[in-house]
């Protein structure tokens, strides 16, 4: 076999290193497929092993419904690039590639796999995760201690998505001692072609909202589509997404939409926000499923909220399942001010709580380091379609609705302070020696 050359871009230069785990994560065009599909080659051709055996390797996704989705025909590409055939070892079948020795490269779903079936993979010394982003916390628990051999190796290529997505709360948030991870984008690509810069420009200028996550590999805050998409880009190109701080002399308000207790209940959500003359400043963000009503109190507490100013839906005079109290006065027997709740809107409630936050996007200013979850939600928040008829029916109700409707609230409630003298009226602390 003639000796490989392989030109490798610099962003990936600490993945020819050994690792158990390696990743590669960003925007489109990048050369991450590209990268892993010969990395792969060239290991399946430095086989055999010492003890002359080829190297078994598969290719995973999460779904896997047709080989045309997998990275078969890339890596049969590269095969034909560097000129490697069956006098090299090297054959391709219809669903799998045989490599030198009895080595071998197999494409599979992990969702077709079963803690029993994914022990056929305990001989296979390297796994390649297409589209990581999409891998559920389940498969990657079952893929790790199955891959088990001395020196064998798991990598990841992915568009991030979301923080909380499994690939990323494993390889980034708490990522292995003995992972190495680069973050690779276009133009670390010194091969990126004309066209694709073409498609690159074309969505910068036509789709802004979405193209730090397409081409930039930040995670995917707005969604196109989403009713507060403009307004969060706008918002981040404004510059009104970054550090805010609370005016300390004017109150602090908090609005609530009340979830359940119980793993399956809706979010309790909480967005703290201040009104400092033209400003609507949100300066923090807070979400819970299944908690009872003390824990939400307790992280008000805990983050100074204590004397912030509180403001329920209308179902904050419903009954606590639990204690057969109503909401509003179980805060307020917890010492909190708070606000009667807001009136039922009535049918069409949600598209008044989102076409009020719209008027009100270019007041709004938001902490960066506080709100993120918060943004995400809005920015995924999107409306139910009939695919079918190809028409809108309203606002989905899904994990991002319940942000929506808690800020939505506070612009229901808002009043332009330059109307409403008592909304900003200055706190006094005479024992501090203001007022």
């Amino acid at each position: 076999m003639a000796e490989l050359r392989i030109r490798t871009a610099e962003v990936f230069e600490p993945l020819l290193k050994p690792a158990r785990y390696k990743g590669a994560k960003g925007g489109r065009g990048s050369g991450k497929s590209h990268f892993f599909a010969e990395l792969m080659v060239e290991d399946c051709a430095r086989a055999p092993g010492e003890l002359g055996e080829g190297l078994r390797c598969v290719c995973i996704r999460e779904v896997l419904k047709d080989l045309k989705d997998s990275a078969k025909l890339l890596l049969e590409d590269k095969l034909a690039k560097f000129r490697l055939g069956e006098a090299d070892g090297f054959k391709v079948f219809r669903d799998v590639i045989q490599t030198p020795k009895d080595g071998v490269i197999i494409f599979k779903g992990m969702q077709d796999y079963s803690a029993e079936s994914i022990k056929s993979l305990e001989g296979f010394r390297r796994a390649w995760i297409e589209e990581a982003q999409t891998l559920r916390t389940r498969s990657l628990t079952l893929l790790r201690p199955t891959i088990r051999l001395n020196d064998s190796e798991i990598w990841a290529s992915w568009n991030p998505r979301r923080r909380t997505d499994a690939i990323d709360d494993f390889l980034v948030a708490h990522k292995p001692d003995d992972a190495t991870v680069v973050t690779a984008n276009w133009s670390d690509n010194p091969w990126f072609p004309e066209v694709l810069d073409k498609e690159r420009l074309l969505d910068l200028q036509n789709y802004p909202e979405r193209y730090p996550h397409i081409w930039g590999g930040e995670y995917a805050t707005i969604y196109e589509g989403a009713y507060f998409a403009g307004l969060l880009a706008e918002a981040k190109t404004k510059g009104r997404i970054g550090v805010v701080a609370a005016d300390p002399l004017l109150p602090i308000r908090a609005f609530i939409d009340i979830g359940g207790a119980g793993a399956t209940a809706d979010a309790f959500t909480i967005w703290i926000v201040q009104w400092v003359g033209q400003q609507i400043r949100v300066l923090d963000y807070y979400e819970s499923v299944g908690q009872v009503l003390a824990y939400h109190v307790n992280w008000l507490r805990k983050n100074g909220y204590q004397d912030a100013i509180l403001y329920l839906p209308h179902d904050g005079v419903a009954t606590n399942n639990i204690t057969g109290k109503r909401y509003e006065d179980h805060l307020r027997e917890a010492g909190f001010k708070v606000e009667p709740p807001i009136k039922n809107q009535g049918r069409g409630a949600a598209m008044m709580r989102i076409e009020a936050l719209r008027r009100l996007g270019p007041q709004l200013w938001f902490n960066e380091a506080t709100t993120v979850d918060g943004r995400e939600a809005l920015g995924f928040y999107h409306e139910k379609r009939d695919e079918g008829r190809n028409i809108g029916l309203g606002p989905e109700h899904d994990w991002s609705s319940h942000a929506a409707d808690s800020l939505g609230l506070m612009a229901i409630a808002y009043e332009d302070p330059a109307r409403a003298a008592e909304f900003n009226k200055k706190l006094e602390y005479p024992d501090l020696g203001y007022v």
